[in-house]
């Protein structure tokens, strides 16, 4: 802020009280009418004290105009005092006003009232002198303003001449630094000079640098055009010279190019769409210099359209038992997988032209999901594609990145199918489950219409920017879990699920697949390992727990590993070996897993229960302990909400069969109950361990022991119904793997038996189960039925006094 000396000033003038209007980026001179739009509820309120009284406001500029609620040392301490004209309020709380200033004013107090500020000042009138150098600055600074009207082009012709015929020199200064465009700083400098002499000195200097600042951004403007003129006259002079080159019948590169692109569209049989574009782009391409930018974009494009296979093809191999001696050889079981791959041959051979079938196979890892879809190419005599798309999480990672972005190329789809160059391969989108979402957009939305047979054959990727047919592709998606899948995704796709392989056909697998390629891999002879069948379960049992066979594979590779490193130690390459269950120890070491790891000895309060995961079936122990409390329920072991409600539920199924099992009604008043699943670090979840929770809490509380070689799954309702579950191939498989011998099921899930292998069902004792009497029976060691329970009564009295004690 420009302070002015006590010297300079005249003495005060009738030192009165104003309101005070605080304004933004803008200062008010002297005899300056201007319009102001007021929205602050104190400046509002100032102007209307102003207009009840004499329309007098002091108009001050603030130092920071983002200042809302300005104090006294956020404003200039010298402004304009000026009148309100008129005044206008506007229907959105605003008020419109237009000012005229009268005279310069210095602050001398200001005072905050809960409505406005009101300020004691003093006028200032201007210090004016007649001399003959005030007449020549006046001069000059009509002159310098015309010339400055003259570069700015924005201060019209009337104000310049309308300036001219003002006579007082402080007026003058006044009216023209009113039309500046400088910054606030440099007006309140001159609206601060009092004296009119010094004020023309100021305004001429300031208006003189802009002067120059203007002529300066005059040269660049006109240096810009000239450059621009250049590069057009450059254009044209290229233009003559292709004319002449092409009256002459000269060659270059660029026009053999353009020749074989021509060539190009013709052979490739494109879509009638597909063949109006390309040709347009041509054309666009032919009047473009061949080093410019946008001509390397548009021959990109070119070059992806006629790289597409528009109409190429493979011919399906439609026999039947040729494709099923394929896929026997190549996977074992998978029988659904192999029955839908033949159907879908079968019905190719009688209607010949059928859309292709999207299925995709759920399963845990390492159950051949992705080798089988090589497998099914290989039966239809189709090329193989395989895409990933784990971690996938922008949406142009399938349908490609528009053609207005450098680096712009198809999606992962468009560019497969120009990889394999046949418009009908067996397409594996790998690991679909895997995909996310965030600000780029949403891949697995984008698969909608690449998946769905009543939309594909349209398809539409960005950076073509024309329909592709995708009818003839033969999809095949892969995934670990459906939860993450979202569900029109799920709803385009025939889900069939690939269950986990039994301990048989592990080994199965593992001798007629696993074995015969290891021997390849490591370089030994055919016939050189032998490996018993005790050594296969050896491995499968102590050192894999898994659904698949992948850790299975990796343990083999393992031994073959040291027999190789045992063969080139002593330098007999033909040395045979027999591997039996001892030696697999020898080359393993240390058994890893536990088979058949269950509790010997009856327990009370511990039950077996089942669980699925991604990887498998799980034995999972529930343990419940009684404690003295205030019939508080805690759960641990990382449940999820799912899992601590079927708690709840098994709890309060419990205290309403209070009398049935012989206990006090109000048995829970007095203790608390403590249910624990072991393995705290794993997450878990899921209704299915229902009844194995309500059945450890009864055996805690009757203190009768649970057969522990016996384990359960079912979901528990508060009337006690045993409700269906998932995953039942997985946990009986569990079952059988931790040497269980009795399991009780959801009899809703007795259909589903069906499909789980004979050599299970006939290993295990499987009792479907209805109501949770039917489970507590089966699984309470020394429970008296049903019609019996109370005599159990004794128990609970023995129970509350030793918890006491």
């Amino acid at each position: 802020m420009t302070e002015i000396s006590e010297d300079t000033l005249p003495e005060p003038q009738n030192p009165t009280t104003f309101p005070v209007l605080p304004l933004r980026d803008i200062v008010i001179f002297p005899h300056m009418v201007t319009p102001l739009f007021v929205g602050r509820p104190r400046s509002i309120h100032a102007l209307e004290w102003a207009m009840e009284h004499d329309k007098l406001v002091l108009l001050v500029t603030q130092r920071d105009p983002k200042t809302d609620d300005p104090l006294a040392d956020d404003l200039y301490d010298l402004g304009t005092l000026g009148k309100v004209v008129q005044m206008l309020k506007l229907p959105d709380g605003t008020v419109k006003v237009l000012v005229e200033g009268e005279v310069r004013a210095r602050l001398i107090d200001l005072e905050y009232t809960d409505e406005c500020i009101f300020a004691s000042l003093q006028k200032l009138p201007d210090q004016e002198s007649d001399s003959p150098e005030q007449e020549a600055l006046m001069r000059s600074v009509s002159n310098t303003f015309e010339a400055y009207s003259n570069l700015s082009k924005k201060i019209p012709a009337e104000m310049v001449t309308s300036i001219a015929g003002v006579e007082e020199p402080g007026r003058f200064a006044d009216t023209i630094v009113a039309h500046l465009t400088v910054q606030i700083a440099d007006k309140q400098e001159i609206l601060a000079e009092m004296d009119s002499l010094q004020r023309l000195e100021k305004l001429l200097a300031l208006m003189e640098r802009e002067v120059e600042i203007l002529q300066i951004e005059k040269k660049i403007r006109n240096r810009v055009k000239s450059q621009m003129e250049r590069s057009q006259k450059e254009y044209y002079l290229n233009e003559q010279m292709r004319a002449i080159q092409k009256e002459l019948g000269e060659k270059d590169e660029f026009k053999q190019e353009l020749r074989e692109l021509e060539e190009k569209i013709e052979k490739s049989r494109m879509s009638k769409e597909a063949t109006e574009k390309a040709n347009a782009e041509l054309r666009k391409l032919k009047m473009m210099s061949p080093m410019s930018a946008e001509a390397t974009v548009v021959r990109n494009y070119l070059d992806w359209l006629v790289a597409l296979p528009w109409k190429k093809s493979t011919k399906d191999q439609i026999d039947l038992v040729k494709a099923e001696e394929i896929l026997e050889e190549d996977h074992y079981g998978l029988e659904k997988v192999k029955e839908r791959i033949l159907e879908y041959l079968a019905v190719q051979a009688l209607v010949k032209k059928i859309k292709g079938p999207i299925l995709c196979l759920v399963g845990p890892p390492g159950v051949g999901k992705t080798s089988l879809g090589r497998s099914v190419a290989r039966a239809m005599g189709r090329k193989f594609l395989r895409v990933s798309l784990g971690g996938v999480r922008d949406e142009a990672e399938i349908r490609g990145h528009r053609r207005t972005y450098i680096g712009a190329m198809p999606g992962k789809v468009i560019q497969g199918i120009r990889k394999v160059a046949v418009r009908n391969p067996v397409f594996l989108l790998d690991e679909v489950d895997k995909m996310s979402t965030d600000f780029r957009g949403d891949p697995s939305s984008a698969l909608l219409e690449v998946l769905d047979p009543e939309q594909n054959n349209t398809f539409g990727d960005h950076f073509l920017d024309v329909d592709y047919d995708l009818s003839s592709v033969m999809f095949i998606a892969t995934a670990n879990t459906l939860q993450s899948v979202p569900g029109p995704l799920r709803d385009r796709m025939e889900v069939i699920r690939i269950e986990g392989y039994t301990e048989e056909e592990k080994a199965h697998i593992a001798e007629r697949y696993l074995l015969p390629k290891q021997l390849e891999t490591h370089g030994l002879k055919e016939g050189q390992i032998k490996f018993s069948e005790g050594a296969l379960l050896e491995i499968i049992r102590h050192y894999t727990r898994e659904a698949g066979v992948r850790s299975l594979e990796r343990e083999i590779a393992n031994v073959f590993r040291k027999i190789a490193r045992e063969v080139v130690k002593a330098g007999q390459l033909g040395k045979r070996f027999q591997v039996g269950a001892r030696q697999i120890k020898k080359y393993l070491g240390v058994p890893r897993y536990s088979y058949g790891a269950r509790e010997e000895e009856h327990k009370i309060g511990l039950v077996n229960g089942l669980a699925w995961t991604e990887v498998g079936g799980e034995l999972l122990n529930v343990e419940v302990t009684i404690l003295s409390g205030k019939g508080n329920l805690t759960v641990t072991g990382k449940l999820g909400e799912v899992m601590r409600e079927s708690a709840q539920a098994a709890l309060s199924y419990v205290r309403s069969r209070w009398l049935e099992l012989g206990l006090a009604e109000d048995f829970y008043s007095s203790f608390d109950i403590h249910i624990h699943v072991p393995e705290g670090a794993i997450p878990k979840d899921g209704p299915s361990a229902g009844i194995t929770m309500a059945t450890a809490i009864a055996s805690a509380l009757t203190g009768l022991a649970v057969d522990q070689g016996l384990a359960m799954t079912g979901e528990i309702t508060l009337r006690g119904r045993v409700l269906a579950i998932g995953g039942l191939k997985e946990k009986l498989l569990a079952a059988k793997r931790a040497g269980i011998h009795r399991v009780l099921i959801p009899q809703e899930n007795e259909k589903n038996l069906e499909e789980i292998p004979m050599t299970i069902r006939r290993a295990l004792n499987i009792r479907p189960v209805a109501h949770m009497d039917e489970v507590l029976d089966a699984a309470i060691i020394g429970l008296v039925p049903v019609s019996g329970l109370s005599d159990n009564a004794d128990y609970a009295a023995n129970l509350e006094k030793s918890v006491h004690h």
